[in-house]
């Protein structure tokens, strides 16, 4: 890419090639997924991912960044995909749903991707008082049991569209996987808004 780059810009090149047609996988989403940015915006992102991943720190930026300039165009929806050697990431997954039955999943997302070294039970009560969750509600939902079906019913849809690693976003259908550029993720969203989606 970088050489590409280069050339264009010492020798004036371009390409005028049209996009691939990407093949779409028409991912499930449940009624209790949480969802940031505007509900009715016309693309849909979703992304599996979990909150011990490294990558999936990595992507945030990326993440934050297309909410942003792509405010009401764009919908991301949350699926967990907790991996089996991140003992820490089902619960923090729990923590993020309980943050998200008092309209904070999105802080709570945040601040847990931002700070994957303080995963432990005390450390996710100081993350919901910081985002100024009420405690006691916390507390019990975190101690329920009542998001286990809701996560594991995640993972069944993840592998059921190829999902082996995280993170992976399908953007209207289309799969990309791990943690990209934002241009990567522009391109997709451009030509996904120009064709009407």
């Amino acid at each position: 890419r970088t050489w590409y780059s280069e050339l264009v810009a010492a020798k004036g090149m371009s390409m005028d090639l049209p996009a691939p047609d990407l093949p779409r996988i028409e991912v499930p989403i449940a009624e209790h997924d949480p969802v940031m940015g505007d509900a009715n915006a016309p693309i849909t992102i979703v992304q599996f991912a979990e909150f011990e991943c490294y990558y999936c720190q990595r992507s945030l930026p990326t993440v934050e960044r297309i909410l942003e300039d792509y405010e009401g165009k764009v919908k991301l929806v949350f699926k967990d995909y907790p991996l089996g050697f991140h003992a820490r990431a089902r619960p923090a997954a729990i923590a993020a749903h309980c943050a998200g039955d008092q309209d904070k999943y999105r802080e709570m997302y945040v601040t847990l991707l931002n700070n994957q070294q303080a995963l432990g039970d005390d450390d996710f009560r100081t993350h919901a008082a910081s985002i100024g969750l009420d405690m006691d509600a916390f507390e019990t939902c975190m101690a329920s049991g009542r998001f286990d079906a809701e996560i594991d019913e995640d993972m069944a849809v993840a592998e059921s569209v190829g999902v082996s690693a995280t993170p992976t976003f399908f953007v209207d259908g289309v799969m990309v996987a791990g943690a990209l550029p934002y241009d990567q993720f522009a391109a997709i969203l451009d030509r996904s808004l120009e064709e009407g989606s």
